[in-house]
């Protein structure tokens, strides 16, 4: 019973010490976000424009499915559609399948 009182008090205060830490990280987040919002920011009415924030558009690599930013992707244009693709690798395989499905038409 021993073992068991101890394996229980250790996991208690292991809750207590991982609750506590999010609680002070949450404070502390909190904290340095107020102090980096200049005056004008709280006054109701205003809209600030982050332009790192700003809308990307994503793109779907036909390949492996990731997403990519657009400006960031490879593009391919094959048969009129334009494709994009996250890697060189992914492209080449795309040119390559593509090639493979021709020749067995």
């Amino acid at each position: 019973m021993n073992v068991l009182a101890r394996v229980a008090r250790f996991l208690f205060w292991l809750l207590v010490l991982s609750w506590s830490t999010w609680l002070l990280r949450r404070a502390l987040s909190w904290a340095l976000r107020k102090a980096g919002v200049p005056a004008q920011a709280e006054a109701p009415g205003f809209q600030a424009v982050d332009a790192s924030r700003s809308a990307r558009l994503l793109v779907r690599d036909p390949i492996c499915g990731m997403h990519v930013d657009q400006t960031l992707s490879i593009p391919y244009r094959d048969e009129g559609e334009l494709l994009h693709f996250c890697s060189i690798t992914c492209r080449d395989a795309y040119v390559v399948s593509t090639k493979k499905f021709a020749a067995n038409a």
